[in-house]
């Protein structure tokens, strides 16, 4: 999609003040003042050939994502879900990155870092540049600082049929792990880890702390089983996670994974 990028803005003033107020009156000007304007925009698919990083906003946006990332203005006060403690991992050379994304080749982005309320849009502007993208590796994701946005991205990860994977070494957990649920088809290296542990909201209640007939709960539960997790393993791994406090982190094994959804 083209649209306008920048509003370029030139004013030309020919005169100065100390001319104006020194000089004899009869040799004073009136002085003209120009404005002009400029307006330039690109394509994306035109930008993305050439393996530069592509402006995120300049891509076609789903509601969705533009919800998530309106979301970002006041996510130092949203439900998060969270486990620092590893030093990002080395995404090697990029075509584009799009915040914790990086574009590899035609089929395949790899993942690190956290998701806050910006993620979906970058997600969004990600898949307008390079839409045959296939699969997402998923080599070091802390989480969601912004649970909210975490969904909608989960959600958008499923719509676009992503095949997520979990890489030799690699690391997935709190709310990157519904994100690798989400992928369409499933897979991990057998020394893959997935971290589990209950959110927390912007008053420090943890999910614990919510009468079971919550409306939150239904929320997550939803999420499973739009994912293909049928409801009694859903409500199992959701009663999974959030036995271990916000404050730690309980890890599981692909062979723990494979308990509550299928592997590919």
């Amino acid at each position: 999609m083209v649209r306008p990028l920048a509003l370029v803005r030139t004013l030309i003033i020919a005169a100065f003040a100390a001319v104006l107020v020194f000089a004899p009156a009869h040799a004073q000007q009136f002085v003209t003042v120009t404005t002009t304007t400029v307006t330039w925009s690109y394509d994306d698919a035109d930008a993305a050939d050439d393996g530069s990083v592509i402006d995120e906003d300049s891509a076609l946006l789903d509601d969705e994502a533009l919800a998530g990332d309106a979301d970002v203005q006041g996510s130092g006060g949203t439900t998060r879900r969270y486990a620092p403690g590893r030093t990002l991992a080395t995404l090697g050379h990029a075509k584009a990155n799009f915040g914790p994304f990086a574009v590899i080749d035609a089929t395949t982005v790899r993942m690190a870092g956290d998701v806050d309320g910006a993620t979906p849009r970058q997600f969004a502007a990600m898949l307008a540049a390079f839409p045959g993208l296939k699969r997402i590796e998923m080599v070091d994701c802390p989480g969601s600082l912004d649970e909210e946005a975490n969904l909608i991205l989960a959600r958008a990860i499923r719509r676009a049929g992503l095949e997520t994977i979990v890489p030799a070494g690699g690391s997935v957990r709190s709310g990157a792990v519904e994100l690798w649920l989400a992928g369409t088809r499933r897979s991990a290296a057998p020394d893959a880890q997935f971290g589990v542990h209950s959110w927390a909201d912007e008053y420090g209640r943890e999910a614990n702390d919510y009468p079971a007939n919550d409306p939150v709960h239904a929320e997550y539960l939803g999420l499973y089983r739009e994912m293909g997790i049928d409801g009694a393993k859903a409500r199992e791994f959701y009663a999974l996670t959030n036995s271990t406090p916000f404050d730690d982190v309980r890890y599981l094994t692909r062979d723990d994974m494979a308990r509550f959804v299928t592997l590919n």
